[in-house]
């Protein structure tokens, strides 16, 4: 069988593979996140997702082309169109809760996998998030027990603990908010022969 690498060191992303019986290897990707997105800052948030997706899994694939090398992005997308980035300071995560607070919002996934130094097959998925309204109170007290870990989650929250009390309704996959849209790639995986049928 190939073997598959995911390009990240996304816990989540890596318990979702592992859970599902998913032999692989995780290899950080070592793009520069934060000057991608400058450069890519014009894309709509569903295509930035898809690119940074491809251009981890690219990275990867370049050092392992014999490999399958699956990337992974999620992008947040506020209702009047701003996408949230990872927040900086616990100071920027309230104003991002703040902002979300009350209202409805896109969350993109997006997977490519790579093969030979190119992609070879993608996924992009959408979930709708319908955040609650939130007090100050809350969001403080939300802070206090979830920073500093969910400063490396898009939009403040990781749904598998307190951050599922940020919202009174999700629509969409469980793992697309997880960060990864895992049916389709398991898909994808068993049509390869990477997996079992």
């Amino acid at each position: 069988m190939t073997e598959l690498i995911l390009a990240s060191q996304s816990a989540s992303r890596q318990a979702m593979l592992a859970a599902a019986g998913v032999p692989f290897t995780a290899e950080p990707a070592g793009v520069d996140e934060a000057a991608a997105k400058a450069s890519l800052a014009r894309l709509p948030a569903r295509d930035l997702a898809d690119a940074l997706a491809e251009l981890k899994a690219l990275k990867v694939s370049g050092r392992r082309p014999e490999a399958l090398v699956l990337g992974s992005d999620s992008v947040v997308a506020l209702a009047d169109g701003t996408l949230l980035d990872k927040p900086d300071s616990r100071e920027q995560a309230a104003e991002h809760l703040g902002r979300m607070s009350g209202g409805e919002h896109r969350l993109w996934s997006a997977a490519v996998i790579a093969e030979h130094g190119r992609p070879v097959w993608r996924h992009v998925e959408a979930v709708r998030l319908h955040v609650r309204t939130l007090s100050y109170s809350f969001i403080d007290r939300y802070l206090d027990a979830e920073w500093p870990a969910v400063a490396a989650c898009v939009g403040v929250f990781r749904i598998e603990g307190r951050g599922v009390q940020l919202f009174h309704r999700i629509e969409g996959s469980h793992f697309t908010v997880l960060g990864l849209p895992l049916l389709p790639v398991l898909g994808y995986l068993r049509d390869r022969g990477a997996m079992p049928a």
